[in-house]
């Protein structure tokens, strides 16, 4: 009885000495600045991205002593949590760093973020600070509920762990978008006096409608690759790989890519190198990417844009050999993009003398072969914010432009000379091996390969859409028990008929086991890669892995997953060629 007694006594203390800290530092907080306004404005990116940015000014009241404020916390209600993506802030003069997912003020239910001002704000009496915060929130807020019809969740005021004498709120959508109806009374709408730790009023939803509905394209760019080649004739030519998820409800047909300014001569590829339909412009540098199949709901495609560059508008030359690269990147780019490299290769025989800003990338690197140089600049979670411009400064001579066709001279006159000897010394007859044809396959076997192995394909495609719908609570457990069970049923009738051809094609020998063999090579290492990603994606929910850590891992099992996909997509087009 004592000691349950003594504990509860303790207990006790310790909440009062808790509440009493905690009071000293909110009235200490209170007296060292306020807030006087903060500007919160949403957009929304053209693949669905949601842009929350709030620009905030505070005022010190702080005594001598106290007159640096060294970090700020903002946020929003936890509900939007698990869309959280990226987190910015910055001035006028500095980028600060962030910790994301801390407490709100000691309040539950709040996504909170720390904003380090590194050296500290000096918030003396009377002085004032501006600077912003950008949220970058995943495209699963926004929502097709109907044709041309669009519903939106999103933080509609920040919440603070200090009241704001007023926020002025505002709403980006795409050019003759109507607002229907939602929380707010319209696009623009603001509130005197936001009170702290803002729950309700921040709970924000939006219907409105598109006469365009190619103005919004929901979507996820997993992989953009540009390849800026640049000739001995000072020529500039491009050429951007796209990999890109459909994550609407419906087919998605088309997508709008970015090019740098002034490109011409733009045509599209798909994945196997096929031409597609010619590029139309959507105005600006924007180009419309017409596919030639449309692209299912939770499927992906590849594509590749070509296009040339003006020289005037990114090369200077100093003198006859010394010239200066300056080349904008991800500027006005108003898609988000979760994996990027720009590569720039420099003509034969160039010298790279100077790199700037290429420090702004995540990474990069610097290649070399034998007469040629090369640099790749890696980056992740890509957006507008992340512009910048890349300075080359390289040294060339024109003489190098001679250097290819005096190789091959070369080469010809030495192989000349090889082939006059040894047919002057030949004697003996050339013995002619024929090579050893392969059993030909029915065409009707062939097919049926193909046609089984696609649909296998799109079957698991869609038991993934599957999982992901039921996690989200899109489709009822029930619902997605039975419809699983089907799909399942299905994939083991279409997996036994898939083994039995394979040994079929195995048993005719030549091209065709060639083929098998390079297909279970690739189903090996999709599979191997699979278990991996998830490996690393449970390692990084643990702790286990850091972000960066994470980030490069999932980079490299990417690649090595679409070059699998790439393999097998060869070896089916090559065997419908073959019953064409």
């Amino acid at each position: 009885m004592k000691r349950a007694v003594l504990a509860s006594s303790i207990l006790f203390v310790t909440a009062l000495l808790i509440l009493a800290s905690i009071s000293s530092n909110v009235k200490a907080e209170n007296e060292n600045y306020k807030i006087d306004w903060v500007n919160h404005t949403v957009e929304l990116t053209y693949n669905g991205y949601v842009l929350v940015n709030d620009t905030i000014q505070i005022t010190g009241q702080a005594s001598a002593e106290a007159a640096l404020l060294k970090n700020f916390r903002i946020g929003f209600p936890y509900k939007y949590a698990p869309y959280v993506v990226r987190c910015v802030a910055y001035d006028s003069s500095n980028v600060f760093p962030v910790k994301l997912n801390v407490p709100l003020g000691g309040r539950i239910g709040f996504y909170g973020v720390d904003v380090d001002f590194k050296q500290g704000l000096n918030i003396s009496d009377g002085t004032t600070h501006v600077f912003t915060v950008i949220f970058v929130l995943s495209n699963e807020l926004l929502e097709e509920v109907a044709d041309g019809n669009y519903n939106l969740k999103f933080p509609a005021y920040p919440s603070l762990t200090k009241p704001a004498d007023i926020c002025n709120a505002s709403i980006s959508l795409p050019a003759n978008a109507k607002y229907i109806s939602g929380t707010v009374e319209g696009l623009r709408y603001s509130k005197q006096g936001l009170p702290v730790f803002a729950y309700s009023e921040a709970l924000g939803n939006l219907t409105f409608s598109l006469q365009d509905a190619e103005q919004i394209q929901l979507a996820d760019v997993e992989n953009m690759e540009r390849e800026i080649t640049i000739s001995g004739t000072y020529e500039i030519t491009g050429a951007d790989f796209y990999q890109v998820w459909n994550k609407a409800a419906r087919k998605m047909d088309s997508f709008r890519v970015i090019l740098p300014l002034n490109a011409s001569d733009v045509q599209a590829y798909d994945q196997f190198g096929r031409k597609m339909a010619q590029p139309t412009s959507a105005g600006g540098n924007w180009y419309k990417i017409t596919f030639t199949l449309p692209v299912k709901a939770g499927e992906h495609v590849k594509f590749r844009v070509t296009y040339k560059l003006p020289k005037e508008n990114y090369i200077e030359q100093k003198d006859s050999k010394s010239f200066n690269l300056n080349f904008p990147l991800f500027k006005n780019l108003n898609y988000y993009v979760n994996r990027s490299s720009v590569a720039f290769i420099l003509p034969e025989g160039a010298k790279i003398v100077k790199l700037e800003n290429v420090s702004a990338g995540e990474s990069y690197t610097v290649s070399r072969d034998v007469f040629q140089e090369r640099i790749t600049i890696n980056s992740y979670d890509v957006m507008s914010l992340d512009g910048f411009s890349v300075g080359i400064a390289y040294e060339y001579s024109p003489l190098w432009l001679s250097f290819r066709p005096t190789l091959w001279m070369w080469a010809l006159a030495v192989v000349g000379c090889v082939v006059a000897v040894v047919w002057k010394r030949s004697k003996a007859p050339v013995t002619v091996s024929v090579p050893t044809v392969a059993l030909r396959l029915s065409s009707k076997s062939i097919r049926s390969f193909v046609d089984a192995y696609e649909e296998k394909r799109k079957i698991t495609s869609e038991m993934k859409s599957l999982e992901t719908r039921v996690r989200k609570g899109r489709i009822p457990r029930r619902r997605y028990k039975v419809r699983r069970k089907t799909l399942e049923t299905r994939l083991n009738t279409l997996s036994r008929s898939i083994s039995r051809l394979k040994e079929e094609m195995r048993s005719a020998g030549g091209k065709y086991a060639g083929l098998m063999r390079q297909l279970e090579v690739a189903e090996t290492e999709l599979s191997e890669v699979e278990t991996a990603i998830r490996s690393i994606k449970a390692r990084h929910r643990r702790g286990e892995l850091s972000l960066e850590a994470y980030r490069r891992l999932l980079a490299d099992y990417e690649r090595r997953k679409d070059k699998a996909e790439t393999t097998i997509d060869g070896i089916l087009l090559r065997l419908r060629e073959e019953i064409r």
